[in-house]
This record gives structure tokens, C-alpha cells and sequence, in this order.
């Protein structure tokens, strides 16, 4: 194992204990002496990883730590690029133009021999021509998904019927064709799916909903299998 490659595993294993861990159980885990592990800690360290601890006591990663990106391989980095150009070309507005961001970022902090991956990445994203349009801004949906808040809807159903709706916001789903919002909605007392082309009007209402997203999300993930396991028809409105 490189360098290189034995600091990045000791990042992730630091990332994996909340508590304080023995600079001997790192050591062992990652089958150097513990000497090595006290200079590797303290190259991260110089590097800019907020990991608190000292010898005898154990090590403990804070948040907030982004690798260096001399940590990322070719794989990684052809990933990362294929992922953005993706989002480039089937998100909504907001997206597309963070992930250009994100790729001129990542350009940017690349070591030079990496630089050429990017703009020489032969692995290509062909945009569908029949994905459907947004009237509404989705970036204020993201928001809300976010931050956990209500969002009023006005929507047009598969019978052409427009509905006014208040909904709890919790997943955003990106497909070939159409993006679909998936929410708890309060008339109907359970998770529906909306999709985003139909959406007339939204807009936030700076109320928190009463459930926590990640209890949302799991509860709609129990539905979409059936007691056999088999997948299970997600119905949309």
C-alpha cells in the first residue's frame, strides 16, 4: 500500500468512531507500527484534518475535513466527472450549474498530471432529448427538501384536474424522462408522487413539517417492496 493510499484509509477509518481511538488499534488495523501511525497523523494533521487526540489517549477525526486531492485515483476522478456531466445534462437549472462549478473546482485543485482527466474523460453522457420541462424552480424545491418545510402546490393530474395541495417534501427523484417529487401530502394522509412537469405553481411556507425527512424516507422505502420482495408499482398522481 502507498503512502498516499494508507493516509486515505486512516481518514476513513478515523470517520468511522464518534469516540477516541488507540493509536495502537489504528496501527494494527492498517498493519504499520505505531511510530508510522504517529507521522501519519501528523502529515493529516499538517494537511489540514481536525483530528484531536494525542499518544495514549487515542484520536478522534472532527467534521469537516475534505481530502487533499492527491487522495483521489483515476477512477475516482473519472467518477466524479462523468457524475457532474450527467447532472449537467439531466437536472434541473440550479444543479447544472453547480455541477460546472464543481467541475471547474475540481479542475482546479487537480495536480497537474491529473488536469487532463477531466476535459479527456472518454466516458460520455448523451442528453435525452425527450426530458420533460419545469415550470417551476426546482432549486426552491431542493431548499425545502433540505430544510424540512412545507411546500403549497398547485398541480396538474394525469386527468387534467388541477389541484391545490400542501405537502411535506422529502425526495427528488431524476429519471431519463420526467422528475418526480416525492412527498407526504397532507389531503391525502400518505406519501404520493408528483411529478415536476406537472407542477403549475409552488411555493415554501416557512413551517417545518412535524415528521424528520430521514422517517419519511424510510417509511416510503418500506413501501416500494411487498412482503414477498418483489418491487412493488409506485403510484403517481
Amino acid at each position: 500500500m502507498s503512502r498516499s493510499q494508507r493516509l486515505l484509509t486512516l481518514i476513513d477509518l478515523l470517520r468511522r468512531y464518534r469516540y477516541p481511538i488507540s493509536g495502537k488499534k489504528l496501527a494494527e488495523q492498517l498493519n504499520i507500527s505505531v511510530r508510522t501511525l504517529y507521522r501519519d497523523i501528523a502529515t493529516l494533521q499538517e494537511q489540514g484534518a481536525n483530528i484531536e487526540g494525542e499518544a495514549g489517549l487515542g484520536y478522534v477525526l472532527r467534521p469537516g475535513f475534505l481530502l487533499p486531492p492527491l487522495m483521489f485515483t483515476e477512477d475516482e476522478i473519472e467518477a466524479l466527472v462523468l457524475g457532474a456531466r450527467w447532472a449537467q445534462t439531466q437536472t434541473d437549472n440550479g444543479l447544472t450549474e453547480s455541477a460546472k462549478t464543481a467541475l471547474t473546482k475540481i479542475g482546479a485543485i487537480l495536480p497537474t498530471e491529473l488536469k487532463d482527466l477531466i476535459d479527456d474523460s472518454s466516458l460520455l453522457v448523451v442528453p435525452n432529448k425527450n426530458t420533460s420541462k419545469d415550470s417551476v424552480d426546482l432549486s426552491l424545491v431542493r431548499q425545502c427538501i433540505r430544510d424540512e418545510k412545507i411546500l403549497s402546490i398547485h398541480y396538474l393530474d394525469l386527468k387534467g384536474n388541477q389541484t391545490q395541495r400542501r405537502i411535506w417534501p422529502f425526495a427528488l427523484g431524476y429519471f431519463d424522462e420526467v422528475r418526480v417529487l416525492v412527498a407526504w401530502c397532507e389531503l391525502r394522509q400518505e406519501s404520493r408522487h408528483f411529478r415536476t412537469d406537472r407542477l403549475i405553481s409552488c411555493t415554501a411556507i416557512d413551517t417545518r413539517y412535524a415528521t424528520p425527512r430521514h422517517a419519511l424516507l424510510k417509511r416510503w422505502r418500506a413501501t416500494l417492496t411487498t412482503p414477498n420482495g418483489k418491487a412493488a408499482t409506485a403510484d403517481r398522481n
